[in-house]
């Protein structure tokens, strides 16, 4: 006769996983930070269509602060994905990536009503937006 209980561990391990690490579970399931964004000048409320900022110094500090606030928890540290989102490290570099990446951290993501990533229009400015790109820029990788 089997144990009855032979999967005890596994059930034990899983227990285990979700509770040390609800990020990898709460996809979509982020409150947006607000960004200080002191030292950057004032794009103004209409939106750009390219980074303003790329290789800034100060943009790229802060866009990596602004990134692990809002964009690790699923997209991973450093830009690297565990697999829950995209890995933000292989968006093309320039006005091609701007394009992508504009669009997607204005309105976020939804499929079949489900939240893949909150829009962060509203809660981030356009300038914390485009220092996290900035940002995003020096770590790419082909």
């Amino acid at each position: 006769m089997k144990h009855p209980f032979r999967h005890l561990g596994a059930v034990a391990a899983a227990l285990i996983i979700c509770t040390a690490a609800p990020q990898v579970f709460a996809h979509g399931d982020v409150v947006p930070q607000a960004v200080d964004t002191t030292g950057l000048k004032n794009l103004g409320a209409d939106f750009l269509p390219s980074n303003p900022f790329r290789k800034d110094k100060t943009a790229i500090r802060i866009g990596d602060s602004a990134y692990n606030q809002n964009c690790a928890r699923c997209h991973g540290l450093g830009g690297i994905s565990g697999g829950i989102a995209p890995d933000l490290r292989y968006l093309p570099l320039g006005d091609e990536g701007d394009e992508v990446f504009l669009p997607r951290i204005r309105k976020g993501a939804v499929r079949d009503g489900r939240v893949y990533m909150p829009p962060f229009e509203g809660t981030l400015s356009q300038e914390a937006m485009w220092a996290i790109r900035t940002w995003l820029e020096t770590v790419h990788e082909e």
